[in-house]
């Protein structure tokens, strides 16, 4: 075996020891709130480096599919269109968390929503090394 594939198959070998490692946590169960409340949904997480973070909320209503809703990073913070008023979240590294807070609820708030962690571990050029 060449020294160019042992050195790859030890980076390979690292890489795959870097997954799984970071995760997000939710509290399981329903939060029932009277439309014009305010509701503060938790989020953890756990992250090898936070000093790279990519956290996001997304709302899964009945029949539909996940939408992207807002994401909070370690360098600032986007919205998606129509979730800029009343939708916030807060990314805190010391306590590990970022809870979206969502001000004076109206029915059609009501939806599954899930936090998500984008991956730490990426890879750059994807060309393989060599043809088989």
């Amino acid at each position: 075996m060449g020294p160019w594939l042992r050195n790859l198959l030890i980076l390979a070998a690292f890489c795959y020891e870097c997954r799984g490692e970071d995760s997000v946590i939710q509290p399981p169960g329903d939060v029932i709130a009277t439309e014009g409340e305010q509701v503060t949904l938790d989020c953890q997480f756990d992250a090898v480096n936070t000093n790279d973070l990519y956290l996001f909320w997304y709302k899964h209503e009945v029949n539909g599919f996940p939408k992207f809703m807002l994401g909070r990073f370690s360098f600032g913070s986007t919205n998606a269109t129509g979730y800029e008023e009343r939708f916030d979240a807060h990314l805190d590294k010391d306590s590990k968390s970022v809870p979206l807070t969502i001000q004076r609820l109206q029915l059609s708030d009501s939806a599954v929503y899930y936090c998500a962690l984008r991956p730490t571990v990426t890879t750059g050029d994807t060309t393989p090394l060599q043809k088989l």
